[in-house]
């Protein structure tokens, strides 16, 4: 957890924003175990860079936190890795409750017309949480199809044979 905050403050410093970091383990939260948030203090950010640490449609924040799972991770044991989530002024909050009504939004969707539901334009983390979101829905299945950078998310319903099988 420390090595996570020690890491994403050097990097911040190398940007040259004076922002500390708080760890938080994530458990505490009702995560995963050796999962960490690694929260970017804003109030010495002005709300430019703060756009610019997000990015359009969070594109940079995802990527520092690819940045910091593959860094942070190179070293360690399959056991020992963790699972680090970086916020930066409530934006993951914020996105998570965004997903959660597009996956709702899909699931009606696909319930009243019977037909798939496609999603696009989110990361390979926004897809893992909208199947997360959605996997405790019998009727409904999801999958991911394409190719990165068009990778979609595709809801439907389970076919009857599908539903006895599981």
């Amino acid at each position: 957890m420390a090595q996570g905050e020690q890491w994403l403050e050097t990097l911040l410093r190398f940007l040259k924003l004076a922002a500390e970091v708080q760890a938080t383990d994530a458990e505490s939260l009702d995560r995963d175990e050796h999962s960490y948030w690694l929260t970017i203090d804003h109030t010495k950010l002005t709300s430019e860079q703060i756009q610019i640490l997000i990015g359009f449609q969070g594109t940079t924040i995802d990527a520092i936190q690819y940045l910091a799972n593959t860094i942070l991770n190179l070293p360690q044991d399959q056991q020992q890795q963790a699972s680090y989530t970086v916020e930066l002024d409530g934006y993951r909050v914020r996105r998570k409750a965004e997903l959660q009504a597009i996956a709702t939004h899909a699931a009606e969707q696909v319930r009243i017309t019977g037909k798939e539901f496609e999603l696009k334009y989110l990361s390979s983390a926004e897809r893992r949480q909208v199947h997360t979101l959605l996997k405790d829905c019998d009727d409904l299945k999801t999958q991911s199809r394409g190719q990165e950078p068009d990778r979609r998310l595709v809801v439907s319903r389970r076919r009857r044979i599908e539903e006895f099988s599981h």
